[in-house]
């Protein structure tokens, strides 16, 4: 069977990244972050068929091309989320190809440069990158498809529709099957992909730290937002 990749982590994405990096965030977080958009409903109707190589473009219309994370963060006084990502302004941060064939994802790859990731503290982000996520060991972090994803059902008429993809998720040096439903809009020549994947921190070995008052739950999000054209 034939493995594809939708790194999304990422997909890039990706970052599974940040949810440690509450702890060292605590003294300078302020507010949410720089939280991955969500995808804009609505749209013309699809223009071109779905077979073909697809790959991850800027973006198309409202919708840009970004992933990143949400940790949640226990403080005395309140609970909250905070949030980071990266865009895709270089096309080298969230970089993609897809291959459907006979309406069917067979294979494609998404990467995300964790080290691109940023939130809205500088400091926070230098301390996440070199003492828990270790970009310069583990630069990527991927999703690979290992079961083809059927796309078949899909609308065509600018609305979304879900799709269910199972995949290995590469995060700091680790690997973890996952399964996890994405929404997926097709409108004219493009197609854009949403989703909210839950992920552990403990199951890719990272740690949050010893931090006073502050408490990192081990359960975040990976956030992605893919906009997708296709050449050839």
């Amino acid at each position: 069977m034939r493995k594809g990749i939708i790194t999304l982590g990422v997909i890039g994405i990706i970052a599974s990244l940040l949810f440690a990096f509450g702890p060292l965030a605590y003294r300078v977080l302020n507010d949410k972050g720089l939280q991955t958009a969500n995808l804009a409903n609505g749209g013309e109707p699809a223009s071109i068929g779905m077979d073909g190589t697809w790959f991850t473009v800027e973006g198309y219309g409202s919708n840009s091309t970004q992933a990143g994370y949400t940790f949640f963060e226990k403080l005395p006084a309140e609970d909250k989320t905070t949030s980071g990502r990266a865009d895709n302004h270089d096309g080298e941060s969230v970089h993609g190809e897809l291959r459907v064939e006979n309406d069917t994802l067979v294979e494609g790859t998404v990467k995300v440069d964790v080290g691109d990731i940023s939130s809205d503290n500088q400091r926070r982000d230098v301390n996440v990158r070199r003492d828990i996520l270790h970009t310069d060991s583990y630069p990527t972090a991927e999703f690979t498809v290992t079961k083809p994803a059927d796309l078949s059902h899909l609308p065509s008429d600018g609305t979304v529709g879900t799709v269910k993809v199972t995949g290995d998720l590469t995060l700091h040096g680790k690997t973890k099957e996952i399964t996890t439903e994405l929404t997926a809009l097709r409108t004219a020549e493009s197609v854009i992909i949403e989703g909210n994947i839950p992920v552990k921190r403990s199951d890719f070995d990272i740690e949050a730290g010893e931090f006073v008052a502050a408490v990192i739950d081990d359960e975040g999000t990976i956030d992605l937002l893919l906009v997708f054209q296709k050449r050839g």
